[in-house]
């Protein structure tokens, strides 16, 4: 069942820092540092969704289990949205391809049949030429 926004699970910055051991300082610096943006509510509560506390989890596991620094961890970050994104346009240019494209390329109608013409084997014979020694 899909979720709308209205109701997906909201996290205060609290309750995140309790469970996965971080002090709130920690995870207002990530804000500063652009790594994570919880939403806010008109008084400026902030509050983390399941999305954010997922990219939280990745930053945690760059910084405290691979060393990486917060410097590593924004480009990581940037590449992985960047491939992300590469990703959704490939995917979009091959159902574009499916599509349109190869419904054109395949199409069996006689038209098409008449149209094409017909392709020569073509074989090119190398030979070796004698030499006078």
């Amino acid at each position: 069942m899909a979720r709308t926004k209205a109701t997906k699970k909201k996290f205060t910055i609290s309750v995140v820092a309790e469970e996965y051991g971080v002090h709130p300082q920690t995870l207002r610096l990530y804000e500063r540092e652009g790594l994570i943006t919880p939403s806010r509510s008109a008084k400026g509560t902030r509050y983390y969704t399941e999305e954010d506390v997922e990219r939280l989890e990745l930053i945690l596991n760059l910084t405290r289990d691979l060393g990486v620094n917060l410097a590593g961890v924004e480009i990581i970050l940037n590449m992985r949205e960047k491939m992300n994104r590469m990703q959704r346009e490939f995917e979009n240019f091959l159902e574009y391809i499916r599509q349109n494209v190869a419904q054109e390329m395949f199409s069996t109608d006689e038209q098409s049949k008449n149209a094409l013409v017909p392709r020569r084997r073509i074989e090119l014979v190398v030979r070796k030429r004698d030499r006078p020694d």
